[in-house]
């Protein structure tokens, strides 16, 4: 293992200051916690938190500021965060017209944060929440009931960010939630497995010239494995998947991410997207927002993903609302 770190049981601790120091004017910790908060908060905004294990860098801490997140919670590597940490990152995201968790879909991160969920409310905070399972690869996998939560979360964070900036209430941001979440779909592809530091060796290996289809951003199984072929060929495989589950028409509208697992350069990511584009003008599909780069990673592992979500008119608008956040 060669990484750029101290003793890997600090990890969290040194990277959320640095991460402090580094973006002093947007954000902050929030004391003797694993919480980062937004500087800016204003009264009468519902707060939007959201989290889970560390390691998916810039998610989510990256995503906190003005028009998205007020507030990420901070586990440890690939860990969930506890209930008493998440109601922290309520606490401080409270400016008292409620707060909605963003939670990602696996078993403990869901757990812990409707557990934080209820603490809050004894505490007389109104809390709603919002699952995320956006993964099509599998139906079940390692520490998940139901499909992974992955990359199209941030999509969740920016659409609902940019809601809550406007001013809605936490009633009506939830009622757009159920509605936008079944409309983001995303499917990836693993090069390497992701080594966790305190572990010291990559989660799974492959071969040189193979890859796996639909690996989680925590290592877990995908679908299947092969040789690795040409960028056109692996996104003829990711949009033939995205295809089946949306159903789509000629002229349906919708928005593309490519998101690096954390070591694939920007370079391939490009590539990757120039195929994926050339796809779906061939599908006749109306393409109103495209992003590329690691959003949601998985430490150091090579391989991407693929997210696309169908839009309706308001929701690009809000894609492409202003933010003031680290990684956005």
């Amino acid at each position: 293992m060669k990484k750029i770190i101290n003793q890997p049981e600090e990890i969290l601790n040194q990277m959320l200051e640095g991460l402090t120091y580094a973006y002093s004017d947007l954000v902050e910790r929030v004391n003797e916690t694993d919480v980062i908060v937004k500087k800016d908060k204003e009264a009468g905004k519902v707060g939007l938190v959201s989290g889970g294990g560390s390691g998916h860098e810039p998610s989510h801490a990256g995503f906190v500021g003005r028009g998205m997140l007020s507030a990420a919670v901070c586990g440890e590597v690939f860990t969930s965060p506890t209930p008493d940490q998440v109601l922290e990152g309520i606490k401080a995201a409270d400016t008292g017209s409620g707060v909605l968790l963003i939670i990602k879909n696996y078993s403990g991160d869901v757990m812990n944060f409707e557990m934080a969920k209820d603490m809050a409310e004894m505490e007389d905070i109104e809390v709603e929440t919002i699952i995320v399972d956006d993964d099509i690869a599998v139906e079940d996998s390692t520490y998940t009931a139901g499909r992974r939560g992955v990359a199209g979360t941030v999509l969740v964070h920016k659409i609902l960010g940019a809601y809550a900036e406007q001013g809605k209430s936490l009633a009506e941001i939830k009622e757009i939630a159920d509605k936008l979440v079944p409309n983001i779909k995303t499917i990836g592809l693993a090069l390497t497995g992701a080594t966790v530091p305190a572990v010291g060796k990559p989660g799974f290996v492959l071969e040189d010239d193979e890859i796996e289809y639909g690996v989680g951003i925590h290592g877990e199984p995908g679908y299947r494995k092969e040789k690795l072929q040409p960028s056109k060929g692996l996104a003829k495989e990711l949009v033939a998947k995205l295809k089946a589950e949306f159903n789509w028409n000629t002229g349906d509208k919708f928005g593309v991410l490519v998101n690096g697992l954390g070591s694939t350069p920007l370079m391939e990511q490009f590539v990757f997207i120039n195929d994926v584009k050339e796809l779906l003008a061939e599908e006749g599909l109306t393409i109103e927002f495209k992003k590329v780069g690691d959003l949601m990673t998985a430490i150091d592992m090579s391989g991407l993903s693929l997210t696309m979500i169908k839009l309706e008119d308001e929701w690009t608008e809000q894609l492409n609302f202003p933010v003031t956040t680290i990684a956005w």
